[in-house]
């Protein structure tokens, strides 16, 4: 029986916290036991998957998004943030959902306190804002893009982005210790099909590496990822199929069956988020989707892969990811760098 509390008092962000009252097992060892982290973007897609990933591995979830059943984003799609707290919490982990608009900075920077003041220590950030933003989803050649969305685009798809990094990296570079995930879009250095999407996903990737650089001499980390094909939310209702039945999806384009599900990203996040060379990995960029990971049964949804990385990174993903999975004993989280 899920036991949780909804509040408004925490103004401007609505909040719902989930836990379990009889605590049940979650798949796997909680190798993230004792850590916290914030999800931004944890409503749909790639997000979620992830937040459900961390809370999988024991880590407490603080899980963002504008998306909460008294108020759809502009999006208007059918997804919430308190979905996400309570299918973690159903797992057996714990999470918060917060309702926080990434591009208002007065809005982003009340939930770090509030992280700091409950936990006393911020050990991930996961940037997965605006993934899925209708007005990046132009497919067509640079001197035919509309533009008129343009400048809307770039505050609600990049700036969010460096919002929400300016106000978590104090609290990591205090402590000497954490992870900065940016969430982008396809392995190659463009992205997209018109230039306002592609200027959004590379600036995500140079983010990564120019925060990197100096974060560096702190102990903090920052990586760029970018899923394979994303079973999201929208890609399935694209192909007419459910979790359950997305292999029928392989009917329509054969490429589907090598698809992943949003849980599946988030374990490769975990894989990073335990890895005690992080550093050397700052400032890079991981295709997740062409890493070659299995999951093993911990992933039921996802099939085997078989891929080869496209990189010596993506590389480092798999066995990370192996680390993960079981295959070699893991590290502990936590121990402190620099």
């Amino acid at each position: 029986m899920l036991m949780w509390i909804a509040s408004l008092s925490y103004h401007p962000h609505l909040e719902l916290h989930v836990s379990t009252s009889r605590r049940r097992p979650v798949t796997g060892e909680k190798s993230l036991a004792g850590a916290v982290a914030v999800v931004a973007g944890a409503t749909r897609g790639a997000g979620r998957g992830i937040a459900r990933a961390l809370g999988e591995a024991g880590a407490t979830v603080y899980g963002t998004g504008r998306s909460v059943r008294s108020n759809r984003s502009p999006y208007n799609r059918p997804e919430t943030v308190e979905e996400t707290a309570e299918t973690i919490g159903a797992a057996g982990g714990s999470a918060i959902a917060l309702r926080v608009d990434h591009t208002v900075e007065e809005e982003v920077h009340a939930p770090f306190q509030r992280v700091e003041r409950e936990r006393g220590r911020l050990d991930v950030l996961v940037n997965g804002i605006a993934g899925e933003d209708p007005l990046m989803a132009q497919w067509c050649s640079f001197w035919k893009t509309d533009l008129k969305n343009a400048e809307a685009a770039l505050r609600q798809s990049l700036l969010p982005h460096i919002i929400t990094a300016k106000h978590a990296a104090p609290y990591m570079i205090r402590n000497r210790r954490g992870l900065i995930v940016e969430v982008t879009e396809n392995d190659l250095i463009g992205a997209g099909g018109n230039p306002v999407t592609q200027t959004v996903k590379l600036a995500l990737k140079g983010l990564a590496l120019n925060m990197a650089a100096e974060l560096h001499p702190y102990g903090v980390a920052a990586v760029a990822v970018t899923p394979g094909f994303l079973r999201s939310g929208t890609m399935l209702e694209r192909f007419g199929v459910t979790e359950e039945t997305w292999r029928e999806g392989g009917q329509k384009d054969r490429n589907f069956l090598e698809s992943e599900s949003p849980l599946f990203v988030g374990r490769a996040v975990v894989a990073l988020a335990l890895d005690p060379a992080i550093l050397e990995r700052s400032g890079q960029f991981s295709a997740l989707g062409s890493s070659g990971v299995n999951t093993d049964s911990r992933t039921p949804t996802d099939g085997g892969r078989t891929g080869a990385p496209v990189n010596s990174t993506s590389q480092s993903i798999r066995n990370s990811c192996s680390n993960y999975c079981g295959l070699v004993p893991r590290s502990s989280f936590g121990t402190r760098t620099g």
